[in-house]
C-alpha cells in the first residue's frame, strides 16, 4: 500500500512529525514500512510558466518556438511536444535546473534558435511512464488555470510529497486504504481523526425504477448495492485527483473510472462502474458462472470460468467477474452518459480462488481477499456519487438499490483487563489500557476486573481477547515494555541431544567460513524438483492456493534456493560466496497427502578461497574445496571412515565433476560443480554445491571422544607409487591399501598423481605415503615388508596396479 504523506494530512494532523519519524512509528506498531520514496528528490529549478505564444520553428517541422512567461521574466524556449499551445500553463525547467536522472538544463541552440530552458513532460520530471495519463503520455503536462505563474511547480505536481510503502499482511488488511491508515496513525500519535460524511445530492426519481437486483449465489454475496447516475460527462479527472492516483501507483483514465479508484484507495471498498446504456437490461443478477462459461474482461482477454466463480450478469450474460475485473462489453468510455455504480461485499475465499485460477489479481481482488469493512460499503458508494456530481456533472437517482444488510453489529469481546499485563509482562493500570483502546476508537466499559470492548467493523482482525492484548502492546510500543521473566513454576529447559549436535554443525560450518542463509520452503513447481538427493523426478507437493507461482510447491532440495541467493549477491558485486543452509525439505509419500519432512544441509561456494594480498594471487575455490568441507563435517560426526564417494551424473550438475555421498551403501547426498549451462543461465562463475540428508546422521548423537597417549615407539613410513588405468579411482586404491594393511597400517595419504612421459597414455601414476605403527613395540623391517608386499599384491590382483619403476 503506497501512502501519500500529504494525502494522509487530510485526515490526521502530522505537524511536527517527519515522514521518517512517522515510518519508524508505524513500523514499531507492527506494520512494516518497507521504504520511503520522495518523488521530487533531486529536482530543482522547476517553475510554472505560461506559454504566451507558440509558432512553428522556421527550420524544423516538429519544433515550436514558444515565448514563455516565467513570472520574473519572459524567455524563448524551443519545444518539440505535439500538444504545446499558446495560453497553456506548463512546468518549465529553467537554465541550470535539474530534472529526472540528474540531467542539468543548459541554454542551447536548436536549429539556429536559442532555447532558454525546457517545457517538461511528466516522464522528464521522474514520473513512471506506466502511470502517466494518456493525454500527456506523448507530450508536455498542462496545468489548470488556477496555478500561479512563476511559482515553484513541485507542490502543484505533488512532487513535494513523501510516499510510504506499507507491507500489508492479512492481519493488517484494515490499512489497505487511507482512512484505515489514518485511524492507525491517529492511534499511534494519539491525535483525533478528521472524517467528513459524504453528502449526496439526489434527484426525485428513485433508482429502483431503473434497476432491480437479485442474488443467486448462496452465502457468497452478503451485500450487493447499486446506484444509478445519469447525464454524466466523461472527461479527465481534476489535477489533484490524478496526481494522488499516480502517487498511489494507479494510472488516471477518466473522471468516472478515477473516482471509483480514488474511493477504493480512500475507503478500501472496491467499486465498479458499468456503462448502463451498454448493460443490456434493467436487472442485475449475481450468480455462479456456468462451467466453461466465457467472458471478455477489461484487459481484452477471454476468460473461461468454472461453476465456483461469481459472475455479475444482466440476467442473461456476464458483465463482470465479481470482485476481480469488469467485462469489456460494459466498459465506461468517452461516449458513456449513464452509469450503474456497484458496491458489494463478496466472499474473500471465493474471490481469492477465482483470482488465483485466472491469474488475474487486481487492486479490487487483493482487498476482497483480505477482508473489508462491511459498514463502509454504502458510505463508499455515497462518496463516489458525491465526487461524480462534482467532477462529472452527474445526476444521482434517489436511493441505493440493494440486497442484504448494509451494516453489521460491532464485535463484542469480554475479558479480565489484567490478562493484558499477564501476557505482556507489563504493569499497566486499567486507565492506561482503556486509554490505548479508546485511541483505537474502540468503545470500552469496565466492571470491576472485567472489561467489555466493542470493536468497530473496520477492525475485522480483532475477534478474541488475545487480539486486544496485541493491540495494547503494539500501540504502547513493544520496545517500551520492560523485559521480564515469566512468572510461575517451570522446569529447567535445556537443549535436546539432537539440538546440541545441530548447533555444533552450524558452528563448524561457520568456522569454515560459510555464512548461514535462510530461504523459503515454498518455491516454484519447476525448482522444487531440481537437485533432489534421492527419488529424482518425483512430483513435489503443491500448495492448493499459492500466493504466487514462485511459491507454489514445497521444496525437495535446498540447492535451488541457494543458487538464487548466490545470483542475488553476484548481481551486487559480491563475487566470493560461501553460504550454507540447514533446514527442512518435503518429500512426497505415496498414498499420503502430507509429505515427509527431512532435515538437509546444503552449501554453495564460488569465487576466491582467500583474499588477494602482498604474498601473491588468491586461490580460486575448486571441487576439492567443497569436498574438504564435507569431509571435515562428516569426520566431526565420527562417520567419515564409513563414507564412500562415487562418481555420479545428476541433472543440473557437471557430468565429470559430481560425486554421490554414500553412507552404509545408501546415497545420503552429493557434491560437485554446477552444469555450465546452469551457471550461464544464472550468470554465475564456476560454482560448487553440496547437499546432505543430515537428519539421520544427527540422530546418531555425538560420538564419544577417544584419547590416545603419546607414542612410545617409532613409526615407519614407506611410499608406494602405483601405475593404474586412468579409469581407476584413487578411492579404490585407498580402500584396497587399507583393507590389506591392517592392523599395522595407521594412515594412508595420496601425495602425487602423474600423467605424462614414461607412463602409457591411458594410465596414470598415483603415489601414497603409508605409515606403519604398533603402540606396544618397535616394528622390524621384515614385519613392515611383509605387510607392504601384501598391499602391492592386492592392488595388482584387484585393480591391475603395477609398481612404478
Amino acid at each position: 500500500m503506497l501512502v501519500s504523506y500529504k494525502w494522509l494530512q487530510d485526515y490526521v494532523d502530522l505537524s511536527g512529525i517527519t515522514p521518517e519519524e512517522l515510518a519508524d512509528k508505524i513500523t514499531n506498531s507492527g506494520i512494516e514500512v518497507e521504504h520511503i520514496v520522495y518523488p521530487g528528490e533531486g529536482l530543482k529549478g522547476i517553475v510554472v510558466g505560461k506559454v504566451e505564444s507558440c509558432e512553428q520553428h522556421p527550420e524544423a517541422e516538429k519544433l515550436h518556438l514558444c515565448q514563455v512567461d516565467l513570472g520574473a521574466e519572459s524567455v524563448q524556449i524551443v519545444c518539440g511536444a505535439p500538444n504545446v499551445a499558446a495560453g497553456q500553463k506548463v512546468p518549465v525547467a529553467t537554465v541550470g535546473a535539474r530534472i529526472a536522472n540528474n540531467v542539468k538544463i543548459k541554454r542551447a541552440k536548436l536549429r539556429g534558435e536559442i532555447s532558454n530552458g525546457m517545457i517538461c513532460s511528466l516522464d522528464e520530471l521522474g514520473f513512471d511512464h506506466n502511470y502517466v495519463p494518456k493525454e500527456y503520455a506523448d507530450g508536455i503536462y498542462v496545468f489548470d488555470d488556477e496555478v500561479p505563474v512563476g511559482a515553484d511547480a513541485l507542490p502543484y505536481l505533488n512532487l513535494d510529497d513523501a510516499i510510504l510503502d506499507l507491507d500489508i499482511l492479512v492481519n493488517s488488511a484494515h490499512c489497505m486504504n487511507m482512512i484505515g491508515v489514518a485511524y492507525e496513525v491517529g492511534a499511534i500519535l494519539d491525535r483525533p481523526i478528521k472524517l467528513k460524511k459524504p453528502e449526496v445530492i439526489e434527484s426525485d426519481q428513485p433508482a429502483s425504477e431503473k434497476i432491480s437486483i437479485s442474488v443467486d449465489a448462496g452465502d457468497k454475496v452478503s451485500y450487493y448495492g447499486a446506484r444509478v447516475l445519469n447525464s454524466i460527462k466523461v472527461a479527465p479527472s481534476p489535477r489533484w485527483m490524478q496526481l494522488r492516483l499516480i502517487n498511489a501507483g494507479v494510472r488516471p483514465i477518466s473522471n468516472v473510472v478515477d473516482v471509483s479508484n480514488y474511493v477504493m484507495l480512500e475507503y478500501g471498498q472496491p467499486l465498479h462502474t458499468f456503462d448502463f446504456d451498454q448493460f443490456g437490461s434493467d436487472h442485475v443478477l449475481v450468480r455462479f458462472a456456468g462451467d466453461h462459461e466465457e467472458i471478455t474482461t477489461l484487459d481484452g482477454q477471454l476468460r473461461k470460468l468454472t461453476d465456483e466463480d461469481l459472475l455479475i450478469t444482466n440476467g442473461k450474460k456476464g458483465v463482470a467477474v465479481a470482485g476481480v475485473m469488469g467485462g469489456e462489453n460494459t466498459e465506461v468510455s468517452r461516449a458513456t452518459e449513464n452509469v450503474l455504480l456497484e458496491a458489494a461485499i463478496f466472499d474473500p475465499i471465493s474471490i481469492r480462488k477465482t483470482a488465483a485460477r485466472l491469474q488475474l489479481r487486481s487492486d479490487a481482488s487483493s482487498r476482497y481477499e483480505k477482508g473489508l469493512d462491511r459498514n463502509r460499503v454504502a458510505l463508499a458508494a455515497d462518496r463516489a456519487a458525491e465526487l461524480l456530481v462534482r467532477y462529472a456533472h452527474a445526476t444521482v437517482l434517489k436511493g441505493i438499490v440493494e440486497v442484504g444488510e448494509r451494516t453489521v453489529d460491532e464485535h463484542q469481546i469480554t475479558m479480565p483487563w489484567q490478562k493484558i499485563n499477564q501476557v505482556l509482562g507489563a504493569d499497566f493500570t486499567c486507565e492506561q489500557i482503556v486509554g490505548i483502546l479508546r485511541r483505537l476508537n474502540f468503545i470500552v466499559d469496565v466492571e470491576d476486573e472485567t472489561m467489555h470492548v466493542s470493536v468497530p467493523a473496520r477492525r475485522f482482525d480483532v475477534t478474541i481477547p488475545e487480539d486486544l492484548v496485541e493491540e495494547v502492546g503494539r500501540i504502547y510500543g513493544y520496545n517500551h515494555i520492560p523485559a521480564t521473566l515469566p512468572e510461575g513454576t517451570s522446569s529447567h529447559a535445556s537443549l535436546t541431544p539432537y539440538q546440541k549436535i545441530r548447533r555444533r554443525v552450524e558452528g563448524l560450518m561457520n568456522s569454515m567460513g560459510l555464512t548461514q542463509a535462510y530461504t523459503y520452503s515454498l518455491t516454484s513447481k519447476e525448482n522444487a524438483s531440481f537437485y533432489v538427493v534421492n527419488n529424482q523426478g518425483v512430483e513435489p507437493t503443491q500448495v492448493v492456493w499459492p500466493m504466487s507461482e514462485e511459491h507454489a510447491a514445497l521444496r525437495q532440495s535446498i540447492v535451488p534456493q541457494l543458487i538464487n541467493v548466490a545470483q542475488y549477491h553476484l548481481n551486487r558485486q559480491m563475487p566470493d560466496i560461501k553460504f550454507y543452509e540447514i533446514g527442512k525439505v518435503f518429500l512426497p509419500v505415496k498414498g499420503e497427502a502430507r509429505p515427509a519432512e527431512e532435515e538437509h544441509l546444503a552449501g554453495i561456494i564460488t569465487g576466491k578461497r582467500t583474499e588477494r594480498n602482498w604474498e601473491g594471487e588468491s586461490d580460486a575455490v575448486d571441487f576439492f574445496s567443497v569436498k574438504g568441507i564435507v569431509e571435515s563435517l562428516l569426520d566431526s560426526l565420527a562417520v567419515g571412515d564409513q563414507i564412500v564417494y562415487a562418481p555420479s551424473k545428476r541433472e543440473g550438475m557437471h557430468p565429470g565433476q559430481t560425486a554421490d555421498i554414500l553412507f552404509k551403501g545408501e546415497v545420503i547426498g552429493y557434491l560437485g560443480t554446477l552444469h555450465p549451462k546452469v551457471e550461464k543461465d544464472y550468470g554465475l562463475s564456476e560454482t560448487f554445491v553440496f547437499e546432505l540428508a543430515i537428519e539421520s546422521l544427527l540422530h546418531h548423537g555425538e560420538a564419544d571422544i577417544k584419547y590416545h597417549g603419546l607414542p612410545r615407539f617409532p613409526s615407519t613410513t614407506r611410499d608406494i607409487a602405483l601405475v593404474v588405468k586412468r579409469t581407476v579411482a584413487a578411492a579404490d586404491l585407498d580402500r584396497v591399501i587399507r583393507e590389506n594393511g591392517t592392523p599395522l597400517l595407521k594412515s594412508v595419504r595420496l601425495f602425487d598423481v602423474y600423467e605424462g612421459s614414461h607412463v602409457a597414455p591411458d594410465e596414470k601414476s598415483m603415489a601414497f605415503s603409508l605409515v606403519y605403527f604398533d603402540p606396544e613395540r618397535t616394528l622390524t623391517d621384515e614385519e613392515v615388508t611383509i605387510v607392504h608386499e601384501k598391499i602391492v599384491r592386492a592392488c595388482a590382483e584387484q585393480l591391475g596396479a603395477e609398481l612404478r619403476g
